[in-house]
């Protein structure tokens, strides 16, 4: 391994560390109180230096979102494998449902918290990296159950933004202990992917 690669992989081993820290430090003490000076402090770096890595903390937030994301789409790796696309959007549903459940900061970051939308209209780069792929998921599996004529044919961005916004209300709700009031706590996950179902199933036959 030559320098400029060692050197390479010790920034990207830096940059690792940084996001790790940060993370823990925003599940500790929450996104809107952690500042740069408290993660250098962690990392044991100077606030300078962090700066040599992110912009400001919505970089660092930003970059926690993506990763985020990667988690998401991980989980939904095993869709390809189902190939009637309503049974993939059944699952895709719960997947989401799981996947906020399990990893609450890591969904108010992703789906909830302005910095990381900041953070892409400041760079002016016009794209969500990871965002983007998550949600081309669902509009192609949308786009596929109209083809199949398994839903009503319609635009697809607005059918996928109905499908997202059902599925983001019952998680956010859930998060924040909401649903409780509905309820029992031991069935909330249930009755949470039976809604999904039933969501799909009204759309089935819309």
């Amino acid at each position: 391994m030559g320098i400029l690669e060692r050197k390479e992989k010790q920034r990207d081993e830096i940059r690792k560390m940084i996001l790790e820290a940060s993370m823990q430090l925003f599940v500790k003490e929450g996104f809107e109180n952690v500042s740069i000076r408290k993660i250098a402090d962690l990392v044991e770096y100077s606030p300078t230096t962090l700066y040599i890595y992110f912009k400001d903390k919505n970089e660092i937030l930003f970059h926690l979102c993506e990763m985020g994301f990667e988690r998401m789409i991980a989980s939904n790796l095993a869709l390809v494998q189902i190939e009637n696309p309503i049974d993939r959007l059944y699952l895709l549903g719960e997947n989401y449902i799981n996947f906020g459940l399990e990893n609450p900061e890591y969904y108010d970051l992703m789906f909830i918290q302005n910095a990381p939308m900041k953070t892409i209209r400041e760079q002016n780069v016009g794209h969500w990296p990871n965002g983007d792929v998550a949600l081309e998921t669902l509009k192609h599996i949308i786009q596929e159950c109209m083809d199949k004529e398994f839903i009503p044919k319609g635009d697809v961005a607005t059918i996928s933004m109905a499908v997202w916004a059902v599925a983001h209300g019952l998680v956010s709700l859930a998060i924040r202990q909401r649903l409780e009031r509905l309820v029992e706590p031991d069935k909330v996950v249930q009755s949470m992917h039976e809604s999904i179902r039933w969501m799909i199933n009204t759309l089935k036959k819309a």
